[in-house]
């Protein structure tokens, strides 16, 4: 189905959902935007790189670029919520859903107007749309996936964990089941290297495809003597559990170097867009042998 169609189908869908003229997809100089209250939605991909082997794109991450619009039709306060991506559980969940649910779409179409994306494409969900749906998650989304000619096999559910969440794992895990029961890869995004316990216990339990940690002040999340062995700790079990892990946010030869020497399987950051594509590192990695069975 034409681009242009597939945005006239969503239109109409969340026209008869919602029983409003409003149709907030757009398509605008070959780029799908969405419109939500006084928000105006678009995507931007980052490639997922072989960590060994770069020039080896296996799929992109998704993440909204946000943008006034004219027209609001949503409380100021739920859009500075929406805005600040706020952790907040209670938060009005229709909202989170609706938003989500958007979203979401709006990278399905820029990912099929990219024609020259490939791999799995990460899409991030909120912890309160998870909460939120009580079952069947990821039945809504898996029709837009169908209706875009693609499985779901295609995608992989990226969910944030921090420890505001603790008490919600058991809902969390369910509705991860749930995902995973209908084909989605699920991966598991830590904003940092924690030493609290929860975070492995729920990688045990949900045995995610992807695990992925962020580089992003590094050098200050653990002492530095520690954080080698904290970090190959860290993708060895990953690697126990079944799941591949990520570096994001890789910005110069140093933090690449640090994601080759601590088995990291899949890198993404600025750097590798000042390299040659068909760079290959070729330096030996460390070989540590650490146990992770005390984590």
């Amino acid at each position: 189905m034409p681009i242009q169609e597939l945005v006239e189908y969503f239109n109409d869908r969340l026209q008869r959902e919602h029983r409003s003229h409003f149709r907030p997809f757009v398509l605008k100089e070959g780029k799908a935007i969405g419109l939500f209250g006084p928000l105006r939605i678009e995507s931007v991909f980052s490639p997922l790189r072989k960590t060994l082997q770069p020039d080896i794109i296996i799929g992109h991450t998704a993440r909204i670029s946000v943008a006034p619009d004219k027209i609001s039709h949503l409380p100021a306060n739920e859009i500075e919520i929406l805005s600040t991506n706020t952790s907040e559980p209670t938060i009005n969940s229709d909202t989170i859903i609706n938003f989500d649910r958007l979203s979401r779409t709006v990278h399905m179409l820029n990912y099929l107007v990219l024609a020259h994306l490939e791999g799995i494409l990460f899409l991030e969900v909120d912890a309160r749309h998870i909460l939120g749906i009580k079952q069947d998650h990821g039945a809504y989304f898996e029709d837009v996936i169908r209706q875009c000619g693609l499985q779901t096999k295609n995608v992989a559910i990226v969910l944030a964990i921090n420890s505001q969440y603790v008490p919600y794992h058991k809902e969390l895990i369910k509705g991860l089941s749930n995902y995973q029961h209908r084909g989605y890869q699920i991966a598991l995004k830590l904003d940092y290297l924690s030493d609290k316990k929860e975070e492995f216990n729920l990688i045990r339990k949900i045995l995610p495809n992807f695990v992925s940690l962020s580089a992003k002040n590094m050098d200050t999340q653990v002492e530095n003597n520690r954080l080698l062995t904290n970090l190959t700790q860290f993708t060895a079990l990953v690697e126990l559990s079944g799941g591949q892990s990520i570096m994001h946010h890789i910005n110069d030869k140093n933090t690449d170097s640090l994601a080759r020497n601590t088995r990291f399987n899949i890198v993404e950051g600025d750097y590798y867009k000042t390299i040659p594509l068909d760079y290959i590192s070729h330096s030996k990695l460390d070989q540590y042998g650490l146990d992770v069975s005390h984590l």
